[in-house]
C-alpha cells in the first residue's frame, strides 16, 4: 500500500490508560476487564476491552454474542443483545502493526457474523455474509491491522438479519492508532480524555419490542428514543462528564439501523473535526456541524477549561420510512483544568488524492426500489446467489471511479467494504471538509449522483467477497447489498 492509495501507514506502541465510568440508570452488565478512570460523571462509557497476548505476540479479543434485558423506554424491559453484555459492548483498542485476533463466540439462538465495518482487511476475515456463525459455535479471525488511525466498529452482518440484530444493540467500537505526531498530539488515554459518543435513535415499540423493518418503522406503536452509549436521554437525562484535561477527544459514531444524526454544540461554537470515518484529516477543521448517515463516524475534539461548559446536541431526522426527529442533549462536558490545552498541529495527517486522470475501470452503481425491495444495479441482494450472479469484479491493484446513482425518493448510507474511498464530486460538485477526503460511508440523497474514487490493494481472493450496500440495515435486508470480488490479475 502506498501513500496514495490508502491513510499513510505508521505504528506506535500500545497506547495506555483505559477507563470505565459507572452510569447511573444505565442498566447495563458492563463486560471488563478495565482500570479506574480519572473522569466522572452520569455518561456511560463502554468498558475498555484488555486482550490476552497470544503466540508471536498476536492480540486476542474475546466477544460473546449473547442476550438480556435492557430498559430502553421507562420502566419496561426489552429484550436486547450485545457483545460481552446486554447491550452494545465493549470497545477495543489496536495499534497499526499490530496482529489481533478475534474469539468470537455466538450465545444467540441464531445465526449470525461479526464485520469489522471500515477495516481493511482479507474478505475471508471481513464478516460479511459469507463468514457466518452458527448459534453455539465460535469464530477466530486472524489480522493485521494495516491501516492509519481511525473509528471503526463491529456489528452483525448476517443476510436478512443485520437490522434486527443492530436494532436490538450488537455494536461496539474499535479504535485504531497509530504513531504519527498527528495521532500523537490527539487525546488518547481512554476514560479520561478520549472518549466514545455511540448515539443510536433506536425504534421500540410501548411494549418494549425493538422494530427493524419497515412496517415496524412505520407503525403507530413505534417511537424513537434516543440513546448514547446504550442509556435513554430522555430518561436518564443529559449525560454529564467531568475530565482532568484541557481537551478532549470523542469519537462519534451513528449506529442507529437508518436514521441520520447531526451534532453540533447547544452554543453555536465550533467543533474541531479531526478525523472522518476512514481516516484522521490532514489538518484540523472547524465545523458547526457534523452531519452523520447510519453507520458513519467523526472525531472531534473539545477544548474545556474550569470556566467553560459545553453541551453537545444531536437533531435526529428520518433515514427510513419513518424515524426519529427532534433534538436532544447528548453530553455536558466540564472540566477541573485550570490551563487551556496547547494548540493542535496545523497539520494531522497526509493526504494525496488518487490519480483518476486513467482509472482502470469506470462504473455505475445504480440504486433504485420497487416498493420495499430495493435494489444495486437492477438486483436485490437478499441471498448469496442472487449477488453472486451479478457481482462486479475488479482486480488487485486497480483504480475505480464509481458513478452511484440514486433514482429512489429515499436517502441512502453507501458503505464500501474493504477500502476507503474519496468523494470526486457530489451532483457535479467537489465537495469540501472532511467529504474531501477518505470516507467509507456517505449519505446518498434522494435523486443523487455521486462520483467516488478508490483503489483495490493488498487482497484479493476468489472465493470471499467483500460487500457494497446501503447501510440504513432496513435497506441492506430488503436487497439494496451488492457483492464486490478482488481477484488477484496474476492467476
Amino acid at each position: 500500500m502506498t501513500e496514495s492509495t490508502v491513510p499513510t501507514l505508521h505504528r506506535r506502541g500500545l497506547l495506555r490508560g483505559l477507563g470505565l465510568l459507572a452510569a447511573a440508570g444505565a442498566g447495563l452488565a458492563l463486560a471488563g476487564p478495565a482500570r479506574a478512570a480519572t473522569a466522572s460523571g452520569t455518561l456511560t462509557v463502554p468498558p475498555l476491552l484488555d486482550p490476552a497476548t497470544g503466540s508471536d505476540g498476536v492480540k486476542v479479543f474475546t466477544l460473546g454474542l449473547q442476550s438480556g434485558t435492557t430498559e430502553i423506554l421507562s420502566g419496561v424491559q426489552s429484550a436486547t443483545c450485545g457483545f460481552n453484555q446486554a447491550f452494545l459492548g465493549p470497545v477495543l483498542k489496536v495499534n497499526q502493526g499490530d496482529t489481533v485476533r478475534m474469539d468470537v463466540t455466538n450465545n444467540l439462538g441464531d445465526v449470525s457474523t461479526v464485520h469489522w465495518h471500515g477495516a481493511h482487511v482479507p474478505p475471508s476475515v471481513d464478516g460479511g455474509p459469507q463468514n457466518t456463525i452458527a448459534a453455539g459455535a465460535t469464530w477466530s479471525p486472524s489480522f493485521a491491522i494495516d491501516q492509519a488511525a481511525c473509528t471503526l466498529w463491529f456489528h452483525p452482518h448476517a443476510l436478512g438479519t443485520t437490522a434486527e440484530q443492530v436494532a436490538s444493540g450488537l455494536a461496539g467500537m474499535l479504535i485504531v492508532d497509530d504513531d504519527t505526531d498527528g495521532a500523537a498530539a490527539l487525546p488518547h488515554t481512554y476514560g479520561t480524555d478520549q472518549f466514545p459518543l455511540i448515539v443510536q435513535s433506536n425504534p421500540v415499540s410501548t411494549a418494549g419490542v425493538l422494530q427493524f423493518t419497515t412496517a415496524g418503522e412505520t407503525a403507530r406503536t413505534t417511537s424513537f428514543p434516543l440513546l448514547v452509549n446504550g442509556s435513554n436521554v430522555a430518561v436518564a437525562g443529559t449525560p454529564e462528564l467531568t475530565v482532568d484535561a484541557g481537551r478532549v477527544r470523542f469519537h462519534l459514531l451513528n449506529a442507529s439501523i437508518a436514521d441520520i444524526v447531526t451534532i453540533t454544540r447547544t452554543d453555536g461554537a465550533a467543533l474541531t473535526q479531526v478525523a472522518t470515518d476512514a481516516a484522521l484529516l490532514s489538518a484540523p477543521l472547524a465545523v458547526t456541524a457534523l452531519t452523520l448517515v447510519a453507520g458513519e463516524r467523526a472525531e472531534i475534539c473539545l477544548d474545556v477549561t474550569s470556566t467553560d461548559t459545553i453541551t453537545l446536541q444531536a437533531t435526529v431526522t428520518a433515514g427510513g420510512a419513518r424515524g426519529g426527529s427532534g433534538t436532544s442533549s447528548i453530553v455536558t462536558l466540564t472540566s477541573t483544568a485550570t490551563a487551556a490545552a496547547d494548540a493542535l498541529p496545523s497539520t494531522l495527517a497526509t493526504f494525496t488524492a488518487l490519480d483518476v486522470s486513467s482509472p482502470d475501470a469506470t462504473r455505475t452503481i445504480a440504486l433504485s426500489n420497487s416498493g420495499n425491495t430495493m435494489l444495486i444495479n437492477g438486483v436485490a441482494g437478499t441471498t448469496m446467489t442472487a449477488m453472486a450472479g451479478a457481482e462486479i469484479m475488479t482486480t488487485l491493484g486497480a483504480t475505480e471511479v464509481w458513478t452511484i446513482t440514486n433514482a429512489t425518493a429515499l436517502t441512502h448510507s453507501f458503505h464500501l467494504h474493504d477500502v476507503p474511498f474519496q468523494v470526486l464530486t457530489v451532483n457535479g460538485v467537489t465537495p469540501t471538509g472532511g467529504y474531501a477526503e477518505w470516507k467509507d460511508t456517505i449519505l446518498i440523497a434522494p435523486q443523487s449522483t455521486n462520483v467516488i474514487a478508490m483503489r483495490f490493494v493488498d487482497y484479493a481472493d476468489d472465493t470471499y467477497g467483500y460487500m457494497l450496500h446501503c447501510h440504513n440495515t432496513v435497506h441492506e435486508d430488503e436487497g439494496m447489498m451488492a457483492m464486490l470480488m478482488v481477484m488477484d490479475a496474476a492467476n
